[in-house]
C-alpha cells in the first residue's frame, strides 16, 4: 500500500466517523435543528458529500483500491435486502416498538 492509498483510507475512515456523529445529534436534537447557523440536515448532506468524495477516490484510477463495478453489484445487492428486511421500500410503514 502506498503513502497516497494510506492517506486516503484514513481519511475516508474519518468520514465515516464524521457521517455516524451527524446522525446521532440529529437522533438527539433533530433533523431541522440549528448549531452556529447550520442546521442538522445541512450538516448530515455536508457529511455525506465528504464521504462520497472520499468512496469515489477509492476507485479513482490513480489508487485503484476498489472496482466501481463490484461497488454497485454490493448496492444493489444491499438494495435487495433492504427491500426484503426493513420497511423502506413499502408503501406503509410499520414503525416497531
Amino acid at each position: 500500500m502506498t503513502d497516497q492509498e494510506r492517506e486516503l483510507l484514513l481519511i475516508l475512515q474519518e468520514e465515516c466517523a464524521e457521517v455516524i456523529q451527524a446522525v446521532s445529534k440529529i437522533f438527539r436534537f433533530g433533523i431541522d435543528t440549528t448549531w452556529n447557523g447550520v442546521s442538522n440536515r445541512d450538516h448530515l448532506e455536508e457529511e455525506l458529500g465528504d464521504l462520497k468524495c472520499m468512496i469515489d477516490l477509492t476507485t479513482d484510477s490513480r489508487f485503484d483500491l476498489c472496482d466501481h463495478t463490484k461497488i454497485i453489484q454490493a448496492q444493489a445487492a444491499k438494495e435487495t435486502k433492504l427491500e426484503t428486511f426493513s420497511n423502506l421500500y413499502k408503501d406503509t410503514y410499520v414503525s416497531l416498538p
